[in-house]
């Protein structure tokens, strides 16, 4: 296809000359960091291979159970690949876990007692987190369960206060909870060597202690996961970046024997545990999904990359900025009004291939304290790891962008952003130049 064909493509999907030709610009120069990505997922795809391989996947893996769900052997096999592929004792991975917050709250729930005290050595958790502990009073929280909750804020840099987090442990302190991805704040992500510093350190303190990392977003962005580092326990969801875009629903946890068993007794009731919990069919998307994870990473990846350097281009305030390394999927852009956060929405969605025709609109979401704006075109209802931009309508009204399952759609999606953003005039012509 020529340049002059792909050129009236991307004006038949509503890009404009001007706004084509200045991604066209910055793309050229993010070669050599999109081949290091490349050879990133081909590590990964091996290890998950590999993982299905030693497990002996077969068809019959994909076989239907209900019920009961005894003797179900691929939700039996499944877990053993997660296990396998993260370097875990065990692993809970089911469709009854129903978003990355419940699989939070699972893991939480079931490893801590009354009279126990949580610590987050990473400041505040992601928004929906506050009311499982009990930030914000909630029925069922872990506060109104007698377990208690602190936490030290990172210092000015992002970094760990080392200082504070070795006074905060104490003879209470059962779990402590480090979140990878920054959610809704304007941090850092954290790398998996980074975690592991962390982890050793606080073991130095108090080696019973056990650590929970959130990974949402974080998997497969590196070679190494936090099972690699001294983690005990893993969390994510199946529909960001381990479902591959194929996980209709669930979520999993990896981790010690103990910690495992503690969260398939909570899931379904003591003396079942992971005897019971039937697929209802979802066992080919949960396998296939995972075969395909790494690739689809890599491809949010790169738009992760080409958003920052857009709008780090065009002057915006961007977290991770253009050059440095990354550690999950999310890319947050800081547009400093609700206007511009609106317009990169609607952006993500004019160019999602369901319903592009829907403008969002910001909405009172359960679990936020804030309105939330949207926009998710996607196969699967919420799934961060399709094209996907959410963000709170509060200052500094950053959007935070994710997915695309493939390079090809992220890209598409990011230059739809920023012809929102020049039709609002919000972006100017002279920054194009």
């Amino acid at each position: 296809m020529s340049n002059l064909e792909m050129d009236a493509m991307y004006r038949e999907c509503g890009i404009s000359n001007e706004v084509y030709a200045f991604g066209e610009k910055i793309l050229k120069e993010l070669a050599p960091r999109f081949a290091a990505i490349d050879e990133t997922a081909e590590y990964n795809q091996m290890k998950v291979i590999r993982a299905m391989q030693k497990n002996r996947v077969s068809a019959e893996c994909f076989n239907q159970s209900s019920g009961y769900g005894y003797n179900d052997l691929g939700r039996d096999t499944l877990e053993e690949v997660y296990a396998s592929c993260f370097h875990a004792e065990a692993a809970l991975v089911r469709p009854q876990i129903t978003c990355g917050t419940h699989a939070l709250a699972l893991a939480l729930m079931s490893n801590l007692r009354p009279g126990d005290e949580l610590l987050s050595p990473v400041g505040k958790p992601y928004d929906t987190l506050e009311e499982v502990i009990g930030i914000r009073p909630s029925k069922g929280s872990l506060a109104e369960y007698g377990i208690s909750y602190r936490q030290v804020d990172l210092l000015p840099d992002g970094s760990f206060d080392y200082d504070n987090i070795k006074k905060a442990i104490n003879e209470k302190t059962k779990m402590v909870t480090i979140q990878r991805s920054k959610g809704y704040q304007t941090r850092p992500s954290f790398g998996v060597e980074q975690i592991g510093e962390l982890i050793s350190f606080i073991k130095g303190i108090k080696p019973s202690v056990i650590v929970m990392v959130d990974n949402c977003y974080g998997e497969f962005v590196e070679r190494i996961e936090p099972m690699d580092v001294g983690a005990d326990m893993m969390v994510g969801s199946l529909i960001k970046n381990p479902g591959g875009g194929l996980a209709p629903i669930g979520g999993y946890i990896v981790g010690t024997k103990e910690c495992v068993e503690n969260a398939a007794y909570r899931l379904t009731s003591p003396g079942l545990g992971k005897e019971v919990g039937a697929s209802l069919g979802v066992m080919q998307s949960f396998f296939q999904g995972f075969f395909l994870a790494p690739t689809v990473v890599s491809g949010a990846l790169k738009g992760a990359i080409f958003a920052a350097n857009i709008y780090e281009r065009l002057g915006f305030a961007v977290i991770p900025n253009g050059s440095e390394e990354r550690h999950d999927i999310i890319q947050a852009i800081e547009f400093l009004c609700p206007e511009g956060l609106c317009a990169f929405c609607e952006g993500i969605q004019a160019a999602a291939p369901v319903d592009s025709y829907v403008t969002p609109e910001p909405w009172d979401m359960p679990g936020y304290d804030s309105q939330v704006i949207m926009a998710a075109g996607a196969f699967v209802q919420g799934s961060s790891i399709e094209l996907s931009a959410d963000g709170p309508l509060r200052p500094p009204y950053a959007a935070y962008f994710q997915g695309g399952l493939t390079w090809y759609h992220a890209k598409l999606g990011i230059l739809m952003s920023l012809q929102k953003l020049y039709e609002a005039n919000l972006v100017k012509d002279s920054q194009l130049c």
